[in-house]
């Protein structure tokens, strides 16, 4: 009996091993996929557009690129769409959505210059804020058959802080849409290569 349990005791050890080692391996093979799965999904992302993701809105028809990790603002009213970094709070992306006399086209409204000038002053810096918004550039692009300006402001508020905003109008189906976006002053240099996709994604049908 005793050379029986010594038998016994020896295998039913190396079953026990033999089981642990399988699920190790098992484990590892687990744990292999998980880390290719991640890998997979982080190489959709970047390519998407380098660390964006997208928003579309197909009831007023206009789509955009915004950066991971921005969430959702829910305002009652203003802007149609806000977004904002966790971390960097006051940094955000917003879509507000006006209507047009008519038929006009964005020709219509003004140069890009113009029509810069009086976003600023309507929006972005109006009286008795205490804002004030210098237009650094105002330019004409045509993206997807549609014809957009291309806005960059430099802003001071009211309490002297600095900020930089860029802008993209359109006109589509008798509304200007407008998106801004903004930063502080101080991550401008950081940023403004995404903040620049972002803009340039934009697109209105």
């Amino acid at each position: 009996m005793s050379g029986l349990n010594n038998f016994i005791q020896p295998h039913s050890h190396y079953i026990e091993y033999q089981i642990e080692y399988q699920e190790e391996k098992m484990l590892k093979k687990i744990l292999a996929l998980f880390l290719v799965a991640i890998a997979l999904i982080l190489t959709g992302c970047v390519s998407i557009g380098g660390g964006l993701q997208s928003f579309v809105d197909t009831t007023d028809g206009y789509e955009f690129l915004y950066p991971n990790g921005w969430l959702e603002v829910k305002v009652s009213d203003g802007p149609d769409i806000v977004f904002h970094d966790l971390v960097e709070a006051t940094e955000n992306v917003s879509v507000v959505i006006s209507p047009v006399v008519g038929d006009q086209t964005l020709a219509d409204l003004g140069t890009p210059t113009e029509v810069g000038y009086k976003l600023s002053k309507n929006a972005i810096a109006p009286t008795d804020s205490g804002r004030e918004a210098e237009l650094v550039s105002a330019e004409a692009r045509e993206y997807k058959a549609k014809t957009y300006y291309k806005l960059e402001y430099a802003v001071q508020l009211a309490d002297g802080r600095k900020r930089h905003n860029l802008a993209s109008v359109g006109v589509s189906r008798g509304k200007l849409f407008t998106i801004n976006i903004s930063t502080t002053e101080a991550r401008w240099q950081k940023v403004h290569g995404k903040f620049e996709q972002v803009i340039n994604s934009f697109s209105i049908y």
